[in-house]
């Protein structure tokens, strides 16, 4: 099995920074991603950002572009996602997510962990 464990999180003022880390462990997988999801109350669990464990190509939502960078250390097995002049809307409980092949970024992930509340003060 594969297990994710997030840290990192916290409570912050609009427009400070904060950096999450997921540690992955288990088995490997060829061609794995890996990404970043979020879900504020009330809402839907939407896509923040995601990296190839081989290539690095990385993807964020639209919402994030320019303040969030994702990044991995295969060494380690971690993926950190540091983010930047943070907004109220970022509020939310951040997910790891580790799909193991596939093409679309942005779903259909296979195990994820349990979450890391970021809060984020006006």
């Amino acid at each position: 099995q594969v297990q994710l464990v997030e840290s990192g999180g916290g409570l912050v003022q609009d427009g400070g920074s904060l950096r999450l880390s997921c540690a992955a462990s288990g088995r490997t997988f060829n061609n794995y991603i890996m990404g970043w999801f979020r879900q504020a109350p009330g809402k839907e669990r939407e896509f923040v950002a995601a990296i190839r464990g081989s290539a690095g190509t990385p993807y964020y939502a639209d919402s994030v572009k320019g303040r969030f960078t994702i990044s991995r250390d295969n060494a380690k097995n971690t993926v950190d996602l540091q983010m930047n002049s943070l907004k109220p809307e970022d509020t939310a409980v951040y997910y790891c997510a580790l799909k193991r092949s596939g093409y679309r970024f942005d779903a259909l992930y296979d195990y994820w962990g349990q979450g890391t509340q970021v809060t984020v003060s006006s």
